[in-house]
């Protein structure tokens, strides 16, 4: 069901909220956080999309704020989805007009869930500081897209000077599967020193920087980089290799979900590797509402020492 409210107030939106509810239109109960969403109307959908399928997880209360539109008159234009068309979550999509959009916190705070954590994110383009923008005070966790933006390796230069405990980027999530396969490995026999880790894959991509950081940081040893591109815009890690005294461990991706594990006299296996999609990416993140220390350690230290080396 898809509620429309025209030059509406948030008093207003609250209310038809409560009417859909005693309506039995929705069911607040068991929703666990708010989700605001800050972005543009030409990716709303998509974002919408995913949040609604990450919300069958997490059900939550969607908020959904889109940036300025222009217009002389100021006002506040707003649509509430629930049922088959919000997931297990209930959207308000906010379209702020004019002046109205100046002020994008006290649209949000009234429409919050009580005593539930907020999460903002967002999916395109992201303040320089998410922690102290308006919707970023608000939240509990804050999640950015550093390959999103118009310039990837240099936003993710800036949040790590400006990281603050509950900041997390989807290109750090989308190494999960990545990590926890080399932890695995490096938890199997034998117990050698990493000497080196080469890491190809397409520089432009900022995960490619922040595995290479990991590595960096968790095993101290010297990581090389090579630039690979990715034409296909979705790999981004094609090879990943550890060198130890006289054996290696590799693991090389050319496909969307399958990748090759050799190492040294054991015969080649297939892992399942697949490329993380954006609602995979926001499922993980929504259920740790703790601060990432691995991704603030990394930020904050892995990458400078990285980027030191690369030079």
């Amino acid at each position: 069901m898809i509620v429309d409210l025209p030059n509406t107030t948030v008093s207003n939106i609250s209310k038809s909220l409560v009417q859909i509810r005693e309506q039995g239109g929705a069911v607040a109960l068991g929703r666990v956080l708010t989700l605001v969403i800050q972005t543009d109307s030409e990716n709303a959908e998509t974002a919408i999309a995913a949040a609604n399928a990450a919300s069958r997880e997490h059900p939550s209360r969607i908020i959904v704020l889109i940036d300025r539109a222009e217009g002389a008159e100021p006002k506040l234009n707003a649509e509430i989805r629930v049922g088959g068309d919000a997931g297990a979550s209930e959207v308000v999509i906010l379209r702020p007009v004019g002046e109205a959009a100046s002020y994008p916190q006290s649209l949000v705070t009234g429409l919050l869930l009580p005593d539930a954590p907020v999460v903002a994110w967002w999916p395109n383009a992201a303040p320089e500081k998410v922690s102290e923008s308006p919707i970023g005070k608000i939240a509990t966790r804050r999640i950015t897209d550093a390959l999103s933006q118009s310039d990837p390796k240099a936003f993710l230069k800036g949040l790590s000077q400006t990281y603050a405990a509950g900041d997390s980027d989807f290109s750090w999530t989308r190494l999960t599967l990545w990590r926890a396969q080399f932890a695995a490995l490096l938890d199997q026999p034998p117990y050698e020193e990493i000497k080196s880790v080469e890491v190809v894959g397409d520089m432009e991509n900022p995960s490619v920087l922040l595995l290479g950081a990991w590595f960096r940081q968790q095993l101290g040893c010297r990581v090389v980089m090579e630039h690979r591109p990715d034409s296909v815009g979705v790999k981004a890690v094609y090879m990943v290799r550890l060198v130890r005294d006289g054996s290696s461990i590799e693991i090389l991706r050319d496909q969307s979900n399958i990748a090759v594990l050799s190492q040294t006299n054991q015969p080649p296996k297939e892992l399942s590797l697949p490329v993380r999609s954006l609602r995979d990416c926001l499922a993980e993140d929504l259920r740790r509402l703790d601060p990432d220390l691995a991704f603030e350690k990394v930020i904050t230290s892995g990458l400078d020492l990285l980027l030191e080396e690369q030079k």
